[in-house]
């Protein structure tokens, strides 16, 4: 086990005279060579867009951890501030991993000041150093998220003035350590943000066009097809990329994080950078050098695909993905069978629905006349503009991509196949389970 982190003497016990609680922690084992005592295991919230959860639990799942708890935008489990570093590094469809450091009632922003000042900031920060306070409030006792973070803020610096005789410097920025509060009720809960920037920001993307779809949407979308190299990835319309993208990462099994250079976790006292370096060189001795098939991306647009190549180069696995301008409707549809994924307008916020209507009916021609023994998927928020596609869906999976609720529609297109589907029938299929994992990889090493 890497020893990334050592938790000081004092991390373990509750604040006394009154002072915030700490998470309850539990003993991890022994305690690693060299250090003073046992890491601490505490709470570790998984944030994510809605309808991500199930994904998401399963990749926690896959890589070992338990699950305490799922909410609309969350997973919760457990671990040491060591275990975020994993997580960090290999969850797809999760945003932000948060330690959770303490607990405790607040029933006014001064009484937040009073609790946050009990806590031991200076086993945790540098005191020349830098750090962001976060903050979301539900609670008659405070209204504003900026002054709750403030009061956070002026409880954290006076501590370190105090104990330290410096103060680290705070601000909005995503460039050292971060803190997040929950305010919930009379109920606070104070997390180290491990993760900083959303773990949805991978840095590969270099020219997003006009709405992208998200890179962790992207990978749950991909993961819920069951998709993982068992076939090939075709993906018409393919915009900037992101899902090729993302696909050839998955099936790579390659960790998301390699691809970012800053997480808020590196900033905090006690990270061994030699540790992380290892983490992160054995997890790209675990990728694979190749893919067993084909991805195929194309889009009608020469700028688009141009986007999509040098995004994929960022992400480095251009290689991986065959790219070309033509048509949708020209992609070309490799034997085998595998996966035709679309993601095309619908009418919300980027085109007229009445004025799509054509290239729905077409999408439904496209996968009856040349995608014989392969599964078609369409994402959509037009779920009208879907029924144009002229075949029964069998699965529609629900998700939002920011506010607007969308689904993707499952297609089994069989061999010889070429009558159109009675769309009369169609009834909604709203698959609200986990993603199937016979098939898929682990998420993590």
């Amino acid at each position: 086990m890497l020893t990334v982190f050592q938790d000081g003497p004092g991390r373990d016990r509750a604040a006394t005279d009154g002072g915030a609680a700490q998470s309850q922690p539990r003993s991890a084992g022994p305690a690693a060579p060299g250090t003073a005592v046992r890491p601490a295991i505490r709470p570790i919230l998984i944030t994510c867009p809605k309808g991500l959860p199930p994904f998401l639990q399963e990749e926690v799942r896959q890589m070992g951890f338990p699950l305490r708890a799922t909410g609309e935008a969350f997973v919760e489990t457990e671990g040491t501030l060591a275990d975020t570093l994993r997580l960090n590094l290999w969850l797809r469809t999760g945003h932000r991993v948060l330690y959770r450091l303490a607990e405790f009632p607040a029933a006014s922003p001064d009484e937040l000041y009073q609790q946050v000042t009990q806590l031991p900031w200076e086993e945790y920060l540098e005191p020349d150093s830098y750090v962001r306070i976060g903050a979301s409030v539900h609670s008659t006792a405070c209204r504003d998220d900026r002054f709750a973070s403030l009061k956070c803020k002026d409880a954290l610096v006076d501590r370190m003035r105090q104990r330290c005789g410096r103060r680290p410097d705070t601000g909005a920025e995503y460039r050292g350590a971060s803190i997040f509060l929950f305010w919930q009720g009379f109920r606070c809960s104070l997390y180290l943000d491990t993760t900083g920037e959303s773990l949805a920001r991978r840095g590969y993307r270099k020219i997003p066009l006009s709405a992208p779809m998200q890179e962790s949407l992207a990978a749950a979308s991909i993961l819920a097809t069951g998709w993982a190299d068992n076939g090939h990835f075709i993906n018409p319309m393919c915009g900037s990329g992101t899902l090729a993208i993302e696909a050839a990462l998955l099936g790579l099994r390659r960790a998301p994080g390699l691809l970012r250079r800053h997480f808020s976790m590196l900033s905090l006292k006690g990270f061994d950078p030699r540790a992380w370096a290892a983490l992160r060189a054995a997890a790209e001795a675990g990728a694979r050098p190749a893919l067993a098939h084909r991805i195929i991306a194309t889009d009608i647009a020469p700028a688009a695909v141009e986007a999509a190549r040098k995004n994929a180069a960022a992400a480095g696995v251009e290689r991986h993905i065959e790219f070309s301008v033509c048509d949708f409707a020209a992609t070309p549809i490799p034997p085998g069978g595998g996966v035709v994924f679309l993601n095309p307008e619908y009418g919300e916020r980027m085109g007229d629905a009445a004025a799509l209507e054509p290239t729905y009916r077409r999408i439904g021609d496209f996968f009856k006349q040349q995608c014989q023994g392969y599964t078609g998927y369409v994402f959509t928020g037009n779920l009208e503009l879907g029924k144009r596609i002229g075949l029964r869906s069998t699965r529609r999976i629900p998700f939002f991509s920011s506010t607007i609720e969308c689904r993707l529609l499952a297609f089994q297109v069989f061999a010889g196949t070429h009558r159109p589907l009675s769309v009369a029938n169609t009834q909604e299929r709203d698959s609200r389970s986990a993603p199937s994992t016979t098939d898929g990889p682990a998420a993590g090493p």
